[in-house]
């Protein structure tokens, strides 16, 4: 069953594309990629397309510490109840926890100490900086040096700070492993199971 994609940007494309073959489904053509606010304003679109074939729309949570913006909640704002085979689900609080997830290949991956990864990604309030400071504690200076922004430079990441989770992603994580420790990305698992399932049913 073929799934199309909808994401923030490549990071995601290429963690959901491992998502969907672990949930048994084909990745499809991918769209967005130009951030959460273009997401947002393309999301009836791809609701509505989602009538004809099963789509997979993935966002960052952003603030899952906030009472009122849990991923629930930020669905219903987002599509209310007028969802047709469209799988809209949110990372918590943004994609980097669902590879935290898989400690045993991120620690091996990035050269540091196991017990550095942390237990509940889902609780920090940064994923994204969570994954910077374990970059920090790695032992192998190019990781250093690639994941992390050079003095004065003005980024909030490395040069590729992306390609090389991109190549983890690809090569390395276990997303039935690190859902076990992620309940967003347990629950975008599911999500995609029931959408080809009832796909195949209709």
């Amino acid at each position: 069953m073929e799934i199309i994609i909808a994401v923030e940007g490549d990071l995601d494309e290429a963690v959901v594309q491992k998502v969907i073959c672990h949930a048994g489904g084909i990745p499809g053509r991918s769209y967005g990629k130009q951030g959460i606010a273009y997401l947002r304003s393309k999301i009836r679109g791809y609701n509505n397309a989602a009538r004809r074939h099963p789509w997979l729309v993935v966002a960052d949570l952003d603030h899952p510490n906030s009472q009122d913006d849990c991923a629930p909640e930020r669905v219903r704002e987002w599509l209310s109840d007028d969802i047709q085979h469209c799988c809209l689900r949110f990372a918590v609080p943004q994609i980097e926890a669902w590879l935290m997830g898989d400690l045993i290949t991120l620690s091996e991956f990035l050269s540091i100490e196991r017990a550095h990864v942390d237990k509940d990604p889902e609780s920090l309030l940064s994923a994204k900086q969570g994954m910077l400071a374990l970059a920090r504690r790695s032992k192998d200076k190019t990781i250093r040096e690639q994941m992390l922004p050079r003095n004065g430079s003005g980024r909030s990441e490395g040069s590729e700070y992306t390609s090389r989770l991109i190549e983890y992603a690809k090569t390395c994580w276990r997303p039935e492993v690190a859902a076990e420790r992620v309940d967003s990305l347990h629950r975008a698992i599911a999500c995609l199971r029931d959408l080809i399932a009832r796909h195949q049913q209709d």
